[in-house]
């Protein structure tokens, strides 16, 4: 199992601040697991529209935070080349408010994978309560990514 830095993260996906959202790799197997950390932070941008006086991480940025794991784990899984895309999202459900101060462990397994694309089931938790989750698609475009 190997962990990742933020450094390293931005080597292997395009995001930066403040569409970042996955501060550390804590597990990976670079086949089919992989378990990134988010901290959420008072600081970020997004909290001040939503909402002033009762910050609440919206819950599309928890999903984009699971895709954007998912996408690190086809990046190491296809030797980093090309751009991971985020395809599809199913089965979305939202069971726990995140906030500024809370740390969400986003849990992403393989289900199958095809050619450059693979589809994952993914689940965030905060305090080992289940935050968020979802079946999600990503597909991994350029430099002959499905070798």
């Amino acid at each position: 199992m190997s962990t990742l830095s933020v450094d390293e993260i931005m080597e292997l996906i395009p995001h930066r601040y403040p569409f970042l959202l996955i501060d550390r790799i804590v597990e990976c197997d670079e086949e089919t697991r992989i378990v990134g950390i988010k901290n959420v932070t008072a600081s970020e941008p997004y909290f001040q529209g939503h909402f002033p006086g009762n910050p609440v991480m919206p819950g599309v940025l928890q999903i984009e935070a699971m895709a954007q794991t998912g996408g690190i784990l086809l990046m190491k899984r296809f030797g980093n080349k090309g751009v991971p895309y985020f395809m599809s999202v199913d089965k979305a459900k939202f069971r726990r408010i995140v906030k500024p101060g809370d740390q969400l462990r986003i849990e992403i397994e393989l289900m199958s994978i095809r050619s450059s694309s693979g589809k994952f089931t993914a689940k965030a938790t905060v305090d080992g309560e289940v935050a968020s989750q979802a079946e999600l698609m990503c597909m991994v475009v350029g430099e002959d990514a499905s070798e």
